[in-house]
């Protein structure tokens, strides 16, 4: 029998890799003699630099980089295709968990250092860009990144601008001349698995830099600068990213990639699916087990399990899905192809405790599956 391992991380528990190691322990205490092919996955956002790289077989670059406030963070990313391709995770470098949530607040954080880890890349070769969006502390609309890369912000003064969600309204003037002339001759591929403009109700900034610590009233200063930026966006490359549907991804980087760089947008999942190989493995399989932390209506938007559920429906494989929670309706997971879920949870048991022993219940929960499924056959 062969059976796909393909599961997204279960958050604050388990990597992606990590979970789909725990789901082939549990179905080898069933089937030792089982083909298992894993195939960690993700959505495109965070945390999606180690599954591309774990399925393609590349490596890890550790960089040090400055963080969303400035101070160092360890960041990293990753090489395919023998160094010509960078996977770059925009978290690891500009993301939320890398600040304390006392100190969370989208008017002084910076994407600088994703434009450094871009940078880093560029210097040893690559020219071809897979670029994760989503888990960002930020709200700079990427200026940060293109001032890492070069580009240069003056006040109306002419003194430098470094840019920041609570200063671009001070940018009088965008000066682009030392800007790294490698990124004309590369390709970035934008993994977004949202379609928020850059400004409005459904902007970046209404939607989510409250999650980024923005108190209400800054809401409206925050807006007012994006919208500020966008305007000297337009006026410097005719792109307006106003109303662009997944502008507003990442705090705006997004945008910043889709005026300033040779760069497409595609969904989060199938970006993951295609570089990760998950086409290639599908044929041929009995079964395919996918999870994550929870199953619910987010599930259905786009996320990683209903990816793998799509694919495996295609080929006519039937699919188990596992998860630390399984919400009540799940209709539309059914109509994508997953067959039927089951949570991990086996007792009444706290959500730490459940978090701490994710990988035991979920190798459990991957034996019983399995032994339920492959009965009498």
């Amino acid at each position: 029998m062969k059976i796909v391992i393909a599961p997204d991380s279960f958050k604050g528990s388990l990597t992606a890799t990590e979970a789909a190691q725990a789901i082939e322990r549990g179905i080898r205490n069933a089937f030792p003699e089982a083909n298992t092919v894993l195939v960690p996955m993700a959505d495109g956002g965070e945390g999606s630099l180690e599954p591309i790289v774990h399925s393609a077989e590349g490596t890890i670059v550790a960089h040090t980089v400055r963080g969303p406030l400035g101070s160092p963070v360890d960041a990293a990313y990753g090489l395919l295709e023998n160094g010509k391709t960078a996977v770059v995770e925009m978290a690891r470098a500009s993301g939320l968990l890398l600040v304390p949530a006392a100190l969370r607040n989208p008017k002084l954080t910076s994407t600088y250092g994703t434009g450094e880890l871009i940078r880093h890349a560029l210097d040893h070769g690559c020219r071809r860009f897979i670029l994760a969006l989503g888990g960002s502390a930020t709200n700079d609309g990427g200026a940060g990144m293109l001032e890492a890369l070069g580009m240069a912000f003056y006040d109306a003064s002419g003194s430098v601008i470094h840019p920041s969600g609570g200063n671009l309204d001070r940018i009088a003037r965008v000066d682009d001349d030392a800007f790294d002339s490698r990124i004309a001759e590369s390709d970035f591929l934008l993994a977004c698995d949202v379609t928020n403009p850059l400004l409005g109700l459904h902007g970046a900034t209404a939607v989510y830099a409250p999650q980024k610590g923005a108190t209400p009233g800054d809401i409206e200063h925050l807006e007012r600068n994006m919208r500020h930026w966008a305007d000297l966006v337009e006026s410097k490359t005719n792109m307006r990213l106003h109303d662009y549907p997944g502008a507003g991804a990442a705090g705006g980087l997004a945008g910043a990639f889709l005026a300033f760089f040779p760069s497409r947008l595609r969904p989060g999942i199938e970006v993951v699916i295609d570089s990760a190989g998950l086409r290639r493995h599908m044929p041929g399989a009995d079964l395919a087990i996918t999870g994550e932390g929870s199953l619910d209506v987010q599930t259905a938007s786009g996320k990683a399990p209903l990816g793998v559920a799509r694919e495996a429906q295609s080929l006519g494989i039937p699919v188990i899905a596992l998860a630390g929670a399984v919400r009540p309706d799940l209709r539309a997971l059914y109509e994508g192809g997953i067959s039927c879920a089951f949570s991990i949870a086996n007792a009444p048991m706290p959500l730490e405790e459940a978090m701490t022993r994710a990988g035991e219940l979920l190798e459990h929960a991957a034996e019983q599956a399995v032994r339920a499924f492959f009965a009498g056959r």
